[in-house]
């Protein structure tokens, strides 16, 4: 069955459904002639604004990225795709099969078959329902969600320009306010690796005031020194920054619950507000219970792709019985960033989205849009994203594409 001879009495019983199909049974009866016919996984690349330079730990991160994608195609004429990866023979076995039975919306959940990668089935559903992925993901975050510039690297470090590199920030900085930020992220740590102690830490002193002064007083600048400090080391460091109003510090040390109260109680001493972030590392939700119980990170920043959507609304939900917030880590991926942006839109404890500044031709993001720091999400159906099929045939790379 074709888009064409799809049941129009199947699109009239879903269009006729209440106005938000709450219970997984009466989706499945809106919607029982749907089926999966097609299941492609493929690479798409994108490509940065910029060269991204090292960070603490890691070489030149380059111009350049990939994300791994997962499409689905219906009878019906519906496609959902988004981050992904199924073997192959998982793969062949969903053709025939109904979308919804691996989907429980009443408890937010997909079919442990597809692992964290859940993000196809939630754009596939959305799409077949009306409905925004956010909405379906429970639609209690703001209009508009915050965003930050994650890409400020060494680029000091950078040969091209190790004899300009004040100016190169001001640049990138620059680079930032243009795409619509006003938040922005700086790496530090150059003394755990690239330079001598005494002489990293200074630098990195030195590029947090060069860009405050720069920016201005209203430019919202965090830090990530990906455990590129020790406590006392940090401790050190805040001494020389605390003047210059740093909004949150992100794994400035290999985190334990321990030195993550020690750290906040010393900023507390010094009447600094930022707030303590970490947890890119965390294989999963529960292993932040230890850190939110004693309320030791303030930020909880597990990893968007390798939590999934379901893992980062468990993650939220139990950081808001302490008050705390979630910004997911998401670094290499554009696909990653959406899915953030998707999961702002849906939790009331969302802190900020971390942009990557990457792009391609092949996703067109129609209703996406930043400006003073705020992303606008469409409430189109699913994730709102569109594959330009004619780019998608010249740069991407297809695994497999089976077909019923």
């Amino acid at each position: 069955m074709n888009a064409s001879s799809f049941s129009r009495r199947s699109f009239l019983s879903l269009a006729l459904a209440a106005p938000w199909l709450s219970e997984l049974a009466q989706a499945k009866e809106a919607v029982r002639d749907i089926r999966i016919t097609r299941v492609s996984h493929c690479r798409i690349p994108t490509r940065r604004s910029k060269v991204a330079g090292k960070n603490s730990r890691k070489e030149v991160h380059g111009d350049s990225s990939r994300d791994t994608l997962l499409r689905l195609f219906t009878n019906s004429g519906h496609e959902g795709f988004g981050h992904g990866r199924l073997q192959r023979k998982q793969a062949e076995a969903l053709l025939g099969k109904k979308p919804f039975d691996f989907l429980d919306q009443n408890a937010k959940r997909v079919s442990e078959l597809f692992g964290v990668g859940t993000m196809p089935v939630w754009d596939l559903a959305g799409k077949i329902l009306g409905k925004s992925t956010h909405a379906m993901l429970g639609g209690k975050g703001p209009g508009k969600v915050p965003v930050y510039d994650g890409s400020i690297y060494f680029a000091d470090l950078l040969p091209d320009y190790a004899s300009k590199w004040k100016d190169r920030f001001r640049e990138e900085i620059d680079m930032g306010l243009k795409a619509g930020h006003k938040a922005f992220k700086v790496k530090i740590g150059r003394g755990a690796k690239w330079m001598e102690r005494k002489a990293g830490d200074q630098r990195d002193t030195e590029v947090l005031k060069a860009i405050r002064t720069h920016g201005g007083k209203d430019l919202i600048i965090g830090i990530d020194a990906n455990n590129g400090y020790d406590l006392a080391g940090t401790k050190r460091l805040f001494e020389k920054i605390g003047g210059l109003d740093i909004a949150f510090a992100e794994e400035m040390f290999p985190e334990t619950v321990e030195h993550c109260l020690d750290f906040q109680a010393f900023l507390r001493d010094n009447k600094l507000e930022t707030l303590v972030a970490d947890g890119e590392s965390h294989k999963e939700a529960t292993t932040f219970k230890p850190f939110v119980k004693a309320r030791a990170i303030e930020i909880l920043q597990g990893d968007m792709k390798r939590f999934g959507f379901e893992g980062i609304l468990e993650e939220s939900a139990m950081a808001s019985e302490q008050n705390l917030l979630v910004a997911p880590h998401n670094w290499g991926s554009l696909v990653g960033y959406y899915m953030q942006l998707q999961v702002g839109r849906a939790i009331p404890n969302f802190y900020r989205a971390e942009h990557d500044p990457l792009s391609t031709p092949i996703l067109t993001d129609e209703g996406y849009s930043r400006k003073d720091g705020l992303a606008t999400v469409p409430d189109s159906p699913g994730c709102g994203l569109t594959i330009n099929e004619k780019e998608f045939e010249k740069q991407a790379k297809v695994f497999y594409d089976l077909k019923s």
